[in-house]
């Protein structure tokens, strides 16, 4: 049993480096996402934020924790396009044919993909302290907030293989992709308070995983209380990661066949 364990976390660090490799021989892939998510940043910031709201609190310090969750999030449709490409074109018929286990395909994506998250978001807080956002209670706070956001981002790129294994096309899974993104994304406390919105839709905010993702790294970057949204966010990780891993694996046990 230990045997099969070790050989399928080594199947599965394969097949992540095989994803990394493709970012080092192409790096303009992982160039382009950290250049449009810098320009975003630096629009909402300078363009919009003198027109929102938020409290007394400088718009940086209030969006960038946000925005730090919406990059894994519109990451994660990058995932769904990148296993439908892989699948069409016919990866899972070698795959298959090798000795390896069969999960260490999909993990070894999201595994990679954790792994660009953790770069992007680094490199966001870089341009966010030069924007004048900083984490006002300390280095611990601030680390344990990026490692919630890559955990935020494995959770929700499991969805996105599943989604990606599932219409198996590439233009489709764009466009199915980004059905779920938009309202998680604008439907939540990321840009505004959510009790500016109509009640209607603050009842949907407030259920929205993205809300408590973003109420925690607020919480961790201001130095304030985290215990409601912190729960909230961890089961959602975990709720999410338990119905979309085995049902991606079962697509592709499918597929395989």
């Amino acid at each position: 049993m230990r045997r099969k364990v070790l050989e399928t976390l080594s199947d599965i660090w394969v097949m992540t480096q095989r994803d990394v490799r493709r970012y080092l021989r192409l790096p303009q892939l992982l160039l382009t996402n950290i250049i449009l998510n810098v320009v975003l940043l630096l629009l909402f910031n300078y363009v919009f934020g003198g027109a929102i709201q938020t409290g007394g609190v400088a718009y940086i310090q209030y969006f960038l924790p946000g925005f730090l969750a919406q990059s894994v999030v519109f990451g994660s449709t990058q995932t769904s396009v990148g296993i439908s490409e892989d699948l069409s074109k016919g990866l899972i018929d070698r795959f298959r044919s090798l000795p390896m286990a069969r999960v260490a395909f999909l993990s070894g994506r999201v595994f990679s993909d954790a792994i660009r998250y953790l770069i992007l978001i680094v490199i966001m807080i870089g341009v966010g302290y030069a924007a004048g956002f900083r984490f006002e209670a300390g280095f611990i706070p601030a680390f344990l907030g990026v490692w919630l956001i890559v955990l935020f981002g494995i959770a929700l790129t499991w969805l996105g293989v599943f989604i990606g294994i599932s219409v198996k096309d590439v233009e489709t899974a764009q466009v199915a992709g980004f059905v779920w993104v938009f309202p998680l994304v604008f439907a939540s406390s990321l840009y505004v308070p959510i009790e500016t919105m109509p009640s209607w839709l603050q009842v949907f905010a407030e259920i929205n995983p993205v809300t408590p993702m973003v109420d925690t790294i607020r919480g961790l970057s201001w130095g304030t209380d985290i215990s409601s949204s912190l729960w909230k966010i961890l089961v959602w990780d975990t709720g999410i990661i338990l119905i979309t891993l085995p049902l991606a694996l079962r697509k592709y046990r499918l597929l395989a066949k």
